[in-house]
């Protein structure tokens, strides 16, 4: 591993027209798993100028069965996808919660993706699809997440509680940040060069107005990065093309799953390619990402490495997991082969299956609408919110290696 060197991530904001798609889409999912913990959503959004677009595959008791909608079921799904643009505030003349135009094209889910899929005599429930997850942990933050994507996303959400808050008045919705550290020995030394790029009211391109929204971002940047890390060296990019007026969906189309190195890490850890929102807690590109997290975070909280990357694949109907391959980057206590088989011997994890995740981690809830702004991992685990954010798996762990 290289321990010098500088590295940047990205994050968007609520308000950026891809993350508004993805929260219309986990809007649906919350909605559908109120009424039916066993239901199977795939719901991709489009937002674009004044419009909503939802497509994708359903099954839901008392919404969506026997290829027909259940009395004042659409009505709900629409009020549903309107609450959550206005929730972010959008309310433009190119994009406005109670006058967009929105279409409403879910339908019934593949019968031959169903039979493969659901659970049937001596037959467990299968993945929901094949492919490849990814979960990842570091000791660069308290939240065991990459420093860089953690301080990106912090930015953003402080600006949309001060816009929500009304501290920030002259704020819209869409923003986009991006933190660039140079490390030394492996660990954040200093930050580089922050970019904040935001929507702003009228006449804050310029003179005192722009001045204040410059003066303001870099306080917030001061507020959420230690100040070990900030010097005058330190160089900011703040609405660097000058005007932001024109945001959101009206200024460039949004849709479900375009922002899943945000979603996740940054780039400092792989991805298996499969978006999160819009997808029940049966589809294993949701599922077993957040296990992989959950796994990943436990053998760092447990002292078991520093760094940490775990690897998972299913196939399509398939329960089992076809593989599981961890890598602590050098970092480890023991060896990377027997922490798998340490989290082979952990029963509770009921074998890494589809629903031996969704049991243990208690998916099956409407939990996801807040995973889908300012990434799903280092997020506080509240209730019943981020439950792949406990470290409760340490001790089992240390337990497993140690039988």
């Amino acid at each position: 591993m290289r321990t010098s060197y500088l590295f940047t991530s990205e994050s968007v904001s609520e308000g950026h027209p891809d993350k508004v798609a993805d929260q219309i889409s986990d809007a649906i999912v919350d909605l559908f798993l109120s009424k039916d913990p066993e239901a199977r959503i795939a719901c991709e959004t489009l937002t674009t100028t004044q419009l909503v677009v939802l497509a994708g595959e359903i099954r839901c008791k008392g919404v969506y069965e026997n290829d027909a909608w259940a009395p004042g079921a659409k009505e709900e799904i629409e009020t549903a996808v309107r609450d959550t643009v206005k929730r972010i505030g959008y309310e433009q003349d190119g994009f406005h919660w109670e006058t967009l135009t929105f279409h409403n094209n879910l339908h019934g889910q593949s019968a031959h993706i169903a039979q493969g899929v659901d659970a049937s005599g001596n037959k467990d429930e299968g993945a929901g699809d094949q492919g490849i997850m990814f979960g990842f942990a570091c000791d660069e933050t308290p939240d065991l997440m990459p420093a860089t994507l953690y301080y990106s996303h912090k930015i953003l959400e402080r600006m949309a509680a001060d816009r929500h808050s009304g501290v920030a008045p002259f704020l819209e919705p869409d923003a986009k940040s991006q933190v660039t550290l140079r490390f030394e020995n492996g660990k954040p030394a200093a930050a580089t060069a922050i970019v904040v790029s935001t929507q702003h009211a009228k006449g804050y391109d310029q003179g005192e107005q722009e001045a204040e929204l410059h003066n303001y971002v870099k306080r917030v940047v001061a507020d959420i990065l230690p100040a070990e890390l900030l010097s005058d060296e330190t160089v900011y990019h703040i609405n660097p093309t000058g005007s932001f007026e024109i945001g959101g969906p009206d200024g460039d189309a949004g849709l479900t799953g375009r922002k899943i190195i945000v979603d996740t890490y940054g780039g400092a850890a792989p991805h298996g390619g499969g978006a999160f929102s819009g997808k029940d807690p049966t589809k294993v590109d949701r599922s077993a990402a957040y296990v992989s997290r959950y796994l990943a975070k436990n053998v760092v909280a447990a002292g078991l490495a520093t760094r940490c990357t775990i690897q998972l694949a299913y196939a399509i109907g398939v329960s089992a997991p076809l593989s599981l391959y961890v890598d602590t980057h050098g970092t480890g206590t023991v060896g990377d082969d027997q922490i798998e088989a340490a989290i082979g011997k952990i029963e509770k994890l009921g074998g890494l299956t589809p629903r031996g995740i969704r049991t243990h981690l208690g998916l099956n809830k409407p939990i996801y609408s807040k995973t889908a702004a300012y990434g799903h991992f280092g997020r506080k685990a509240e209730g019943d919110f981020f439950p792949w954010e406990r470290t409760d798996l340490a001790e089992d762990l240390k337990a497993a290696l140690n039988a």
